[in-house]
């Protein structure tokens, strides 16, 4: 069948009726001079990060004593340009939404992006000593694991862990919309959703991770294993008097060093506290607290076969 060109006279009718919603519904365009973040330059900025984070792992071959300080430095100073840039534009949008953009160019945005980006910068020689110790837990949490670079190249749960701990420091230093960009991207990834606000000590593992959910106010210490499927999630949220949701209070678990979580287990709430050294089984549902060096699990379910010449009741393994 060949294109009727005549259908295409009715295009200018429907562009005028889709620009109309961008008056109607303004909640979902961004329209005007004061630009957003670009959705690019910070996933180009989170490819860089990690070429710094793990120089010969990622995109540059045969580095050396020799010319990794001219490629780590090179990557630095596009960071410092693009990093100064999208943090400013990122705080610029946190302003009041009632502030008009002429009055937000006023202030000094582009100098305090600067500022953030190089105190952020400065914290990624320690954020590589954390990153080791998580990749230290992994070969040592994971008997398949036959060396460290399998770690480092193939694990999906220390993609979204790096991932996580960039946008955590910029989390700190108030950044707005750039850590959730990063952490989402992450997720997209990996189906690893860890919020930037979460607390998570050293020597962090997650095995397999598909599915896994850490929440905002969530605080995990040391040495902690998941496996997927875990949520570290809300209980429930509060509302205040118009019923609007009360944001900023403690709504997720703590989860203290050396627990182990198994797979498909939900923990909920924000004074739920899984104490030093617990083991928490598969598919279980936890809403209040859990004392140290305690075992939870699931009692065995049974297991009914139907099919032809049989029907029978079996106890299931967990």
């Amino acid at each position: 069948m060949a294109t009727d060109f005549r259908l295409k006279e009715n295009l200018p009718e429907l562009t005028d009726r889709i620009v109309e919603t961008y008056f109607e519904l303004g909640t979902i365009n961004h329209l005007g001079h004061c630009p957003l973040p670009s959705y690019e330059t910070v996933i180009s900025a989170t490819e860089d990060l990690k070429e710094i984070l793990y120089p010969g792992y990622r995109r540059r071959e045969h580095l050396h004593a020799g010319n990794v300080p001219y490629h780590v430095g090179d990557l630095v100073d596009r960071l410092h340009d693009k990093l100064t840039m999208q943090i400013a534009r990122s705080l610029r949008h946190g302003e009041a939404k009632d502030t008009s953009c002429a009055a937000q160019q006023r202030e000094d945005f582009e100098g305090l992006g600067q500022a953030k980006a190089i105190a952020f910068l400065e914290q990624l020689p320690a954020l590589r000593k954390t990153l080791a110790m998580d990749v230290e837990a992994a070969y040592a949490g994971d008997p398949a694991c036959k060396s460290l670079d399998e770690v480092i190249f193939c694990y999906p749960g220390l993609e979204a862990i790096t991932v996580y701990r960039l946008a955590h420091l910029l989390h700190q230093l108030g950044i707005p919309l750039i850590p959730r960009m990063m952490t989402e991207w992450a997720h997209g990834r990996t189906g690893i959703d860890i919020h930037p606000g979460a607390k998570i000590g050293n020597y962090f593992f997650i095995d397999h991770g598909t599915g896994v959910v850490i929440g905002e106010t969530t605080e995990i210490g040391e040495w902690v294993k998941l496996y997927q499927g875990v949520t570290l999630g809300a209980l429930s949220f509060p509302t205040d008097a118009e019923g609007q949701l009360v944001r900023g209070t403690k709504r997720h678990p703590t989860i203290e060093d050396r627990v182990v979580i198994y797979a498909n287990a939900t923990v909920l709430g924000g004074q739920t506290v899984i104490g030093r050294d617990a083991v928490i089984g598969s598919s279980v549902w936890i809403t209040h607290s859990i004392e140290p060096a305690t075992t939870v699990m699931l009692e065995k379910p049974e297991l009914r076969v139907r099919g032809t010449g049989h029907n029978h009741v079996a106890q299931a393994s967990i």
